[in-house]
């Protein structure tokens, strides 16, 4: 297809964008009333009319706007002389700052003309009737509030002015207000509109127009702009925008796609993926370097930006923590924050573990900023502490013993500068459990877990298989007895796969203790798939029992979620390798609470609630031994029938059972120590 460029149109073509029109109005010639142009702004305002007679059109709705325009006197400055909305104004609104890259095609006869568009014009409904319908509404209510007003009353209106004398204008305030949004609206104002004369789309003069839309020569010699190789074709066609280039938003600080990244510096690449990453691999970092990059020039640039723990390479503090920057949590300055920071580091140099209290006693900072530098490294374990987020990297301790060495004698003098600050004890100095570390005893693949644990089974196989068979045996022959310890029942007939125990599985404690050297005994006592040996199984008893017995007699009525999450902090407080460690499931906490004397109050929730289903579990103390046993029972009745009871309901049923005339602050005394804990659930 041969490509015409016409020019007859160059600079006076536009495209307007017309907006969905409504029912009663057609885009055709007779719609067009009058039509006005500001060049210099692009801007174009038509006036088109409304078809009233259009069933979709409210007349009424018509009337009402025209006599709020124009009031009741028609006259030559009327909005609509017709005491009818007839007619709409459209303001046009420029759709592209820069549209030299778009062109009006026409195709005719296998040839394809370009015109060039000079704008693009967006037309959208002006109301500006409405501006002067609110201007003749306060022009009326002035009037009628002014009046008749005597001389007398003008002269009081008279107020004393000050007269100013304006200094000479700088240059930096002209150029102020000539960029200010007033004095450019002042200017667009002052240029004048040019009237223009709208022709249909049949009419003569349009036809004889649009034939400028062809090229009126066909000769090479007036294309010379075609006579071009099609890439240069294609780049004047549509030449690069620049302005469109500037303006795409740019992406935030925090953000670099790997494209950007890669275009930096070696030394900035790394710095940016540590201060992201924080804490990783040799290799991984090799690996987003992308290949070619050399394994020695980034050794030399890593050392500059990160240290060395446990084989990774870990971000320094004084990366993350500039000078003159402070701590978003607490307001320290960053050199105490950087000290801190180091002196977990320099902890995970000598251990997988780390306690957060321990390194908030230590370095003194508020829980937040403790938090924020475990979170760079380390994950919480429950009831462990912190452990460090990657495995031991023996490959490259083997492959670069001079960097271990050059890095270890850094940390040597970080921990001469920690020792002086904050006078660190032999406690803190001596890693624990060194005489477990011989080598690298932190490396433990999972085949070598499976075997210790399976090793230890078949160990315990013949005592547990006994131990069971002898309780077993005890229990068929005293089933008459009342007072049977309840927890060894439920341990020993629980199915292996029956309850899922809590978090506080001391065979997770197995696998990471063993790996860790932290927080694992060699005469702790595992829990083998729910059975424990006879003489654990009654101190485990004794001691659940004990807890139990003592958190009800705080809190009278207990959620099995609000008992779990109790049991959980009553954990955390015990030290390590106690018997409460060898997993305490559901089911036997549930027993336990139980045999205590307590019973479960089933409250009838509505079916809809968000509740989870231990929040629904509902437990309470029935006999205390105090002087509110009474209410206590006559309340859990209640709640036992309904989980929502008015106040006056519980007062009346309360002073009908016990026999007492209860007033107010009585009744809210008995809840209050009858249902604090619950209080959120249960509502009155």
């Amino acid at each position: 297809i041969d490509v015409f460029l016409a020019r007859s149109l160059l600079e006076k073509l536009y495209l307007f964008q017309y907006p969905i029109r409504p029912a009663s109005m057609t885009y055709d010639d007779v719609t067009h009333l009058s039509a006005k142009i500001k060049p210099k702004q692009q801007k174009v305002e038509l006036e088109m009319a409304i078809d009233t007679l259009n069933p979709n059109y409210c007349r009424s709705k018509g009337e009402q706007i025209a006599l709020n325009v124009d009031g009741t006197c028609t006259d030559e400055t009327s909005t609509y002389s017709s005491k009818l909305m007839d007619k709409q104004t459209f303001s046009s609104s420029q759709a592209a700052s820069n549209v030299s890259r778009y062109a009006a095609a026409v195709y005719k006869k296998g040839e394809l003309h370009l015109t060039p568009l000079h704008g693009i014009l967006q037309l959208r409904p002006s109301f500006t009737y409405l501006d002067k319908a609110d201007a003749k509404h306060r022009e009326r209510e002035a009037a009628n509030e002014g009046g008749d007003s005597s001389q007398d009353e003008a002269e009081d209106d008279v107020k004393q002015i000050t007269v100013r004398f304006s200094r000479p204008e700088t240059e930096q305030a002209r150029q102020r207000r000539v960029q200010s949004y007033e004095f450019l609206q002042k200017r667009q104002a002052e240029e004048h509109w040019i009237h223009l004369h709208y022709y249909g789309l049949k009419d003569s003069r349009s036809e004889h127009e649009r034939q400028y839309l062809f090229s009126q020569g066909h000769g090479l010699a007036e294309n010379t702009e075609l006579i071009k190789s099609p890439s240069e074709y294609l780049m004047m066609l549509m030449p690069p925008s620049i302005e469109e280039e500037n303006d795409k938003p740019m992406a935030p600080s925090n953000v670099l796609s790997m494209a950007q990244l890669r275009t930096l510096p070696l030394a900035d690449q790394i710095k940016i993926l540590m201060k992201n990453v924080k804490v990783m691999p040799f290799a991984n970092l090799m690996s987003l370097l992308g290949s070619g990059t050399d394994s020695t020039a980034v050794l030399r640039c890593i050392q500059q930006v990160a240290m060395l723990v446990q084989g990774n390479w870990v971000v320094k503090s004084d990366v993350l923590y500039p000078k003159d920057t402070s701590s978003p949590h607490s307001g320290v300055p960053a050199e105490v924050l950087c000290r801190g920071r180091d002196f977990v580091m320099w902890k995970f140099t000598q251990d997988r573990w780390v306690v957060r209290k321990e390194v908030a006693a230590v370095t003194k900072l508020c829980p937040e900023d403790v938090k924020d530098f475990l979170e760079h490294m380390s994950v919480a374990r429950i009831n462990k502490g912190w452990e460090f987020m990657l495995p031991y990297d023996e490959d490259f301790v083997k492959k670069h013993p001079d960097i271990v060495q050059r890095q270890h004698m850094l940390w040597m003098g970080i921990q001469a500068k920690l020792e002086k600050v904050y006078n660190l004890l032999k406690d803190h100095l001596t890693p624990k459990k060194q005489e477990a570390q011989s080598g690298h005893p932190l490396m433990v693949s999972g085949e070598q877990r499976v075997n210790m644990a399976k090793a230890k089974v078949k160990q315990n196989y013949g005592q547990l298989e006994k131990e069971f068979q002898k309780q077993k045996t005890e229990m068929k022959s005293n089933d008459t007895s009342a007072k049977m310890d309840v927890s060894k029942i439920h341990i020993k007939e629980e199915p292996v796969s029956d309850e899922e125990p809590m978090d506080t599985s001391v065979y997770e404690s197995m696998n990471n203790g063993i790996v860790n050297g932290l927080h694992a005994e060699e005469n702790s006592m595992d829990s083998l798939n729910g059975h424990l040996p006879g003489g654990c199984i009654d101190r485990v008893a004794q001691e659940l029992k004990a807890f139990v017995s003592s958190t009800f007699k705080k809190q009278f009525v207990l959620t099995l979620s609000e008992l779990k999450r109790l049991f959980n902090l009553h954990l955390a407080s015990l030290p390590p390798g106690h018997t409460l460690f060898s997993g305490i499931s559901d089911k036997m906490l549930q027993d336990m609470v139980l045999d205590t004397g307590c019973k479960q109050i089933l409250v009838p929730f509505p079916p809809q609630t968000a509740a989870s289903p231990d929040e629904l579990k509902v437990y309470a103390l029935w006999e205390a031994g105090d002087t509110y046993d009474q209410h206590r029972q006559v309340l859990l009745e209640i709640f036992s029938k309904n989980y929502r009871v008015r106040r006056n309901v519980i007062q009346n049923q309360l002073s009908q059972e016990c026999g007492e005339d209860l007033n107010k602050q009585e009744v809210d005394r008995v809840l209050k120590v009858s249902f604090y804990s619950v209080v959120g659930l249960i509502q009155l």
